[in-house]
């Protein structure tokens, strides 16, 4: 048998493998919560932030002569360890646990109080050198621990979906302009609607992606707002009048987000109105990325059969029965991330307004389900753009020739023929199976001078004047 150490809690006794940097709580919890398989440690911005956290305010407490330098010391180096990246197989807790987070915060304390010992000659489990609850959590709370840690790894999580999002847009920003010369037909309820050129369709992707990087900044800043320091419910219960202060300095140096108080600290440790924000950008983020999925898979759809306007890169085979089908793989991978986004928001919603007076004890869900959707949309966007954005082509003499015959082209000849007489040239150019340009022609109703200009395409593309209108 593996050999073990004797550690006591609230409940008793328990063994605990001596090769482990967690102790007796993170046990308890690592057997009391087999939900999902999947520990913290899947979630390294949350480990990171954690010992972060600790750091901050073993180095706040030695500021103000509560925790003595050698203990601060090897505190704040066991956390610089795991924040560089080490021991995080140590956070074995899973991610969805009842307690609001109390099992999580005991096993950071715990792995850095065992790291800590070891850095200073001691031997795990020796907790009367340094205890995880008296030294390493002092003057914190779960309560003000957790939803700071939260907040934290939200903020890393945001600037690194951004950066994914970037490379997106930059791949269809390409792509517009290597398209920008290729005239199509718009398309208004799946029916011809008016020109346009493939540039400005996929250019249309990078404003709307765009605009959501920008209110992701948004975002963050709501998350910068924290309640460390009010520890149990907000009032600061068990800490120096000026441990609020100096912790959140340290944790801003330290983690280099720039955090700043909440005005109400009662309220911020209740109130989990900024995670549902942060969901609900989520949702538009996959709403508008699961549009444009959509859009990719009509638009090359076929190959002979559909639209077959553009063309998306094969990247595998599609069928176990029907040779040579490629399907879109890429784009309905992310249409699933954006259908699992829409369901982690219901879930942020339900818990956030599930809390009840002082403290919200379903903070864990919320984490998992938020940044489990940071880490697959950013994951989406990459593949996206590298696996098909980036290899798309256009099958440019298919979309001259649906232009050319569209009978939509005759909208450009309204201000000029009249709603009515259009409305007449359309209609037989649809029964007869002839282009707007001959019927138009056939009736006289222009010149073909007249008509060159009308239709040329540049003057198909944006606003123009009608001086003839007043002369007809």
């Amino acid at each position: 048998m593996a050999a073990s150490r004797i550690e006591h809690d609230l409940i008793g006794d328990l063994a605990v493998p001596q090769d482990v940097l967690y102790g007796v709580h993170t046990e308890r919890a690592r057997k009391n919560f087999q939900i999902t398989g999947t520990p913290i440690s899947s979630l390294p911005d949350l480990v990171i932030a954690l010992a972060s956290i600790k750091s901050a305010a073993a180095q706040a407490n030695a500021d103000l002569g509560l925790l003595s330098l050698e203990k601060r010391d090897a505190i704040v180096q066991a956390c610089e360890e795991i924040r560089a990246g080490q021991w995080h197989d140590h956070f074995v807790v899973d991610v969805l646990q009842g307690g609001a987070g109390t099992s999580t915060n005991m096993n950071a304390n715990e792995v850095i109080c065992n790291r800590a010992l070891e850095i200073l000659g001691h031997q795990r489990g020796e907790f009367q050198y340094l205890h995880p609850n008296e030294d390493v959590n002092m003057a914190q709370s779960t309560n003000d621990v957790y939803p700071t840690a939260i907040r934290l790894a939200l903020w890393f999580a945001i600037g690194r979906l951004q950066g994914s999002m970037q490379v997106l847009c930059d791949s269809f920003a390409r792509k517009a302009t290597e398209f920008a010369d290729v005239l199509k037909i718009g398309r208004t309820q799946l029916q011809d609607a008016v020109p346009m050129t493939l540039g400005q369709e996929l250019g249309t992707f990078v404003t709307m992606l765009q605009g959501d990087q920008a209110r992701l900044s948004g975002s963050a800043v709501l998350m910068q707002q924290i309640n460390l320091g009010g520890t149990a419910i907000g009032t600061g219960i068990t800490t120096h009048p000026e441990y609020a202060r100096l912790a959140s300095a340290h944790l801003a140096r330290i983690s280099g987000v720039p955090v700043t108080l909440a005005d109400d600290l009662i309220c911020a440790t209740q109130d989990c109105g900024d995670f549902v924000q942060v969901s609900g950008m989520l949702k538009q983020i996959a709403v508008r990325l699961s549009k444009i999925c959509n859009d990719l898979r009509l638009l090359s759809s076929g190959p002979r059969a559909g639209l077959g306007e553009i063309n998306l890169p094969a990247v595998q085979a599609g069928s176990s029965i029907m040779p040579g089908k490629v399907n879109p793989v890429i784009p309905e991978v992310v249409s699933q991330i954006a259908f699992e986004v829409f369901g982690t928001d219901a879930t942020v919603t339900f818990a956030a307004e599930a809390g009840q007076l002082q403290l919200n004890a379903f903070e864990p869900v919320i984490a998992c389900a938020l940044l489990r959707s940071f880490k697959h949309l950013g994951n989406g966007c990459i593949t996206l753009a590298e696996n098909c954005v980036d290899g798309m082509t256009a099958n440019r003499e298919l979309l001259g020739r649906n232009l050319e015959c569209s009978i939509s082209l005759v909208t450009a000849l309204n201000p000029v023929i009249g709603y009515k007489m259009a409305t007449a040239v359309a209609a037989e150019a649809f029964q007869k199976g002839l282009n707007v340009r001959d019927v138009v022609l056939a009736r006289q109703l222009l010149s073909a001078e007249e008509l060159d200009d009308l239709l040329q395409p540049a003057e198909l593309l944006q606003p123009r004047e009608y001086p003839e209108v007043a002369q007809r």
